[in-house]
């Protein structure tokens, strides 16, 4: 075992920021065998590029994803740059022997996302998806509580993800706008984390129903009087069968007035239910039908004691941790994978997975039918 790990990031926007954030806080609450250096930082923009790399401690930077990836003392490649730019970054550190992190979603649509899967697989390098989701203690406790056979039989799962930031008609045009850099607007962005929590804690989906919107169809475009149009979607929303048999309802909206970033999830079993509130990300509400009749109710898990999943790692009970720490827990996940050689997920199959989803909703807001899941 190598007794270094270089670090090469792609993207110095606001997902760099997260990422570097993990990168430098990780080895504090994980034990790793290797000691990790935040060795390159790469964007297309040099100054802000360089003030990125000096002002996070990126130890060198690169104008170029390409002279980054084949740089000998890169090991790990972390993709945060707009979703066109995944699948040829991703396939080409995999080509190079790089293990690999990818922001979500994956890639633009399925095709894209197979070829991410197979180079990775045939190049038998580590890869993963940024679902970092998934790794709130309190999900991980309700898949755990799940898996239990808590809940029973599966019966609905319910998603919403609402959000706000698009209401206003003059802010400006931007890159998420733009179908041919984005792949999907608030479908891609905020249902790709409902699709692969629905994965993650009820199981694959069968077949989906769905609607994307425009709202507002043109925007500023900053710095200039020129109009952008929009192309991407403001929101979007579906209905799924699960393989399971369980009925699934989605809705994603950049128009949620009042809405900050609200991610709601319901789970409704034969034998409880679970609530999850992303705005009160330390708590689980849960339901059971085994306690005793005059006492039905939800009651609220405070999920901050040590046998909560990940809570060991932090502070006393009570003590709560945020989204930030969620990323350290992924980072720390995928290191500590490549140090004993085994997969993590969510890797490139599940990213492959949920865009499989994504791209059938919007065949199906296309042709307002019906349309299975096909592999």
């Amino acid at each position: 075992m190598k007794k270094e790990f270089n670090i090469g990031i792609v993207g110095a926007q606001f997902m760099g920021r997260v990422h570097t954030n993990a990168w430098f806080d990780v080895a504090q609450f994980y034990d790793l065998p290797f000691k990790v250096i935040m060795k390159a930082a790469c964007d297309i923009d040099p100054a802000s590029e360089q003030n990125f790399a000096v002002r996070l401690g990126w130890q060198s930077f690169e104008t170029s994803w390409e002279k980054l990836i084949e740089r000998e003392d890169i090991d790990i490649v972390d993709i945060c740059t707009p979703n066109n730019s995944h699948m040829p970054i991703a396939v080409a550190a995999a080509k190079n022997g790089k293990h690999v992190i990818c922001e979500k979603p994956i890639a633009m649509d399925t095709t894209e996302a197979k070829q991410m899967l197979e180079a990775a697989e045939v190049s038998g390098v580590n890869h993963m998806v940024a679902f970092n989701y998934r790794r709130i203690p309190a999900i991980a406790l309700a898949k755990k509580m799940i898996d239990e056979g808590k809940l029973g039989k599966i019966h609905h799962f319910n998603a919403v993800y609402y959000q706000d930031w698009l209401v206003d008609p003059e802010f400006p045009w931007v890159w998420r706008h733009d179908i041919k850099l984005a792949g999907s607007g608030a479908h891609g962005d905020m249902n790709a984390h409902t699709v692969d929590l629905a994965r993650f804690l009820v199981g694959d989906i069968e077949s989906v129903c769905g609607e994307e919107k425009v709202f507002i169809k043109e925007r500023k475009k900053p710095g200039t009087k020129k109009a952008g149009i929009v192309t991407a979607d403001d929101a979007a929303c579906f209905l799924a069968r699960f393989e399971n048999g369980a009925l699934g309802n989605f809705i994603a909206t950049r128009f949620a007035t009042g809405k900050k970033n609200f991610l709601r999830l319901e789970i409704f079993g034969s034998k409880g239910s679970l609530i999850f509130n992303l705005e009160r990300l330390n708590e689980l509400e849960y339901y059971s039908r085994d306690d005793h009749s005059a006492e039905h109710g939800f009651r609220n898990i405070l999920v901050t004691e040590n046998e909560h999943p990940y809570i060991n790692r932090w502070w006393p009970p009570g003590h709560t941790i945020g989204w930030e720490h969620t990323f350290i827990h992924e980072i720390g996940d995928f290191l500590t994978a490549i140090a004993n050689n085994v997969k993590i997920t969510p890797d490139f199959y599940d990213g492959y997975k949920c865009q499989l989803v994504l791209d059938a909703v919007m065949k199906s807001s296309k042709f307002r039918k019906w349309i299975d899941i096909s592999n």
